[in-house]
Formats: structure tokens, C-alpha cells, sequence
């Protein structure tokens, strides 16, 4: 738990190379444009390494549960 409180260069990196991931791959809110900052959807938000709750509701609104059993057996047909 004391990395949690002493912040160090690596784990700056690391969550900013998290958000840049997501990001580029559209995962999660980054699938969805922002409607806060209007940046368009694998954009990452202007706040620094967040995700603005509006984004985040949008995200969850839109969600469709698709799993990888579904996604094989479609392309299998």
C-alpha cells in the first residue's frame, strides 16, 4: 500500500501509457466521444489522465454485451 502514497516517475508513465492505450484502441469511455470537452471517440480527454464523468455515463449507456463466445460463433456462421 505505500505505492499508493509515494508517486514515482514509473508510475506516472504507466497510467499515462494506460490512458494513451485505451485510448488508441477505443477500450472502455475512450469508445465514445466526450461530450465535456468535444473531442472525438479514441481521443484522450483534455484533463490530464481522466475521463470526464459525462463520457463515462455516455460509455455506459451504449454498452452492448458482447463476449467472445458470440463474437466466434458469428463468424463461424
Amino acid at each position: 500500500m505505500l505505492s499508493s502514497v509515494i508517486l514515482s516517475p514509473a508510475a506516472d508513465a504507466a497510467h499515462d501509457a494506460a490512458h494513451e492505450t485505451a485510448a488508441r484502441f477505443r477500450q472502455g469511455a475512450y469508445a465514445v466521444q466526450c461530450p465535456t470537452c468535444h473531442v472525438p471517440a479514441g481521443v484522450l480527454c483534455l484533463a490530464r489522465r481522466s475521463i470526464h464523468a459525462a463520457r463515462r455515463y455516455l460509455y455506459r449507456q451504449n454498452t452492448k454485451l458482447t463476449g467472445l463466445v458470440p463474437l466466434l460463433v458469428a463468424r463461424g456462421q
